[in-house]
């Protein structure tokens, strides 16, 4: 795994990128951070990958995370579903730095285009919107992130670690972290316990 993330990973996706996939954790895979663990990969090229943990909920919840950073929250007192949202343990490159998975109708300071419906924030401003209910329709907010060095993802998925899917909207921002897993396996009509018989695929 990479300790930092490049200072500008803006990117274009080339022939071969897995960009804009999934990568399900294959059940043999005891690697303490990504077991059972599904990733959005947001950036993948010759220089190495970049991805989110999307169903790996902290204890942390977003109002608590506010509270923290002296995000002043309290217009979203009423607001059910903003409370109970958890903070994901996004991956263990830059742990303290958030990284928001977002719907792409807004930018903000640090916004990086992944693809039309989807983009990535890594700036406060996003954060005080949202604490504002002026932030994206739909969101996922990480602590942390994946990193792969040079070539490094390519040899785990050839060697049956991942199994790769295309990704959809519905399940990065769902809130059943549970069963993201299967649905993310369900992509490719298999079910958590086929997948030791398959190997890494785009």
């Amino acid at each position: 795994m990479t300790e930092k993330i490049s200072d500008n990973p803006l990117f274009e996706i080339s022939p071969g990128s897995l960009s804009n996939q999934f990568l399900i954790a294959m059940p043999h895979l005891d690697d303490p951070w990504f077991n059972r663990t599904v990733t959005y990969l947001w950036r993948h090229n010759e220089e190495g990958a970049l991805g989110i943990v999307i169903n790996k909920p902290s204890k942390l919840r977003l109002a608590e995370l506010f509270d923290d950073l002296g995000i002043d929250h309290s217009s979203r007192n009423k607001d059910i579903e903003f409370h109970q949202q958890l903070v994901m343990t996004g991956g263990p490159v830059e742990k303290n730095k958030g990284f928001i998975l977002h719907s792409s109708e807004k930018e903000w300071e640090y916004t990086i285009p992944i693809n039309p419906e989807l983009s990535i924030t890594m700036s406060k401003d996003i954060l005080v919107a949202i604490a504002n209910a002026e932030g994206p329709h739909r969101y996922l907010v990480a602590l942390g992130c994946a990193g792969w060095d040079a070539g490094q993802l390519d040899e785990e998925i050839t060697s049956n670690a991942w199994l790769t899917t295309p990704a959809l909207t519905e399940i990065i921002f769902s809130n059943d972290h549970e069963n993201k897993a299967q649905a993310c396996a369900s992509i490719l009509g298999v079910s958590l316990q086929q997948l030791t018989s398959f190997a890494g695929h785009s």
